[in-house]
């Protein structure tokens, strides 16, 4: 089979498509036959080594995937070759999803609903589960609360406004103008053009969903009414200090997204309720995978990017 693999850490060119052997499915395990496979973030970052979670190269990249079972593997009941299938993988080990071929645990796996294409399956794991996990999970966000979504036109973003409107919140969501149609049609209340307008002037809110970091997280912070909740995806820097989360009486929560066959059940069931789609805003070759992590580090992508065999 062919995979993307790299013998060091570094910028997009270090990727290389290469033949290696198809593996077999393990205890618990299925092979699966990739349809697609979903381009996140985090990818980049591990392959740059700005994030060093699989240790030393050589290794692949990639935990989104939609495709099809090609073998179960003993101890296997829930699924049988020909099913179509999606899911997030061994989070924080090594996926390996830019394959082929791909080996996931049943654990890590569900049937991918009939109201999304392959593409669009690849695309809603991670960011689906970065989502639902951080809105739920952690904001534990209620109807009728009011919720602010940065970077909202993006991979993450995009699908936590649908998620935020089908709990029944108030939904402000912050993109440059020329996406806000997309928001709008996608369940967005208030769409706010970061570039013209200061978003703290949308007022008091019960919950932040935090994707951009840095100054945002002690801005956004300051509207969050006291007892609400300020939810970052940017570990790496959340732009706060426990002494103004206390100074201004909100909860901060941090997101670190995690596989969960049963959170991903919950959101195809969304889908196939009609409250959840993934936009797919580019769809490349395997062997494009280089310019699929150029396109991610000039940050323009609206919604998902998908990498197809």
């Amino acid at each position: 089979m062919r995979v993307i693999t790299q013998q060091a850490v570094g910028d997009p060119a270090v990727l290389e498509l290469v033949e290696a052997a198809c593996p077999e499915p393990g205890y618990g395990q299925v092979l699966i036959r990739t349809g697609a496979v979903g381009v996140n973030p985090v990818d980049a970052h591990v392959r740059s080594g700005a994030l060093p979670m699989l240790g030393e190269p050589p290794f692949t990249v990639g935990w989104d995937i939609a495709g099809t079972v090609e073998t179960a593997g003993p101890g296997v009941s829930a699924f049988v070759a020909g099913d179509e299938v999606m899911g997030m993988l061994a989070l924080p080990g090594a996926g390996n999803t830019y394959a082929d071929y791909v080996l996931a645990s049943v654990n890590e796996i569900v049937s991918k609903p009939a109201g999304l294409t392959v593409e669009q399956a690849a695309g809603l794991p991670m960011a689906g589960l970065t989502a639902w996990q951080s809105l739920v999970g952690l904001a534990h966000l209620q109807p009728g609360q009011r919720v602010l979504v940065h970077r909202a036109a993006g991979g993450v973003g995009h699908l936590a406004v649908q998620i935020a409107k089908a709990l029944g919140a108030h939904v402000i969501a912050t993109a440059s103008a020329g996406k806000h149609d997309l928001l709008r049609r996608l369940g967005a209340d208030e769409p706010v053009d970061y570039r013209t307008r200061d978003f703290t002037e949308v007022g008091s809110v019960d919950a932040v969903f935090d994707l951009v970091g840095g100054e945002y997280g002690a801005r956004s912070a300051r509207i969050v009414a006291p007892g609400g909740v300020l939810v970052s995806a940017c570990p790496q820097d959340t732009g706060l200090t426990p002494e103004l989360i206390t100074e201004l009486g909100i909860r901060h929560a941090v997101t670190f997204v995690h596989p969960s066959a049963p959170d991903l059940a919950r959101l195809t069931a969304l889908v196939q309720a009609g409250r959840l789609t993934v936009h797919v805003d580019q769809v490349l070759s395997l062997a494009e995978a280089v310019k699929a992590h150029e396109i991610v580090a000039a940050g323009a992508v609206t919604g998902k990017l998908v990498l197809v065999p």
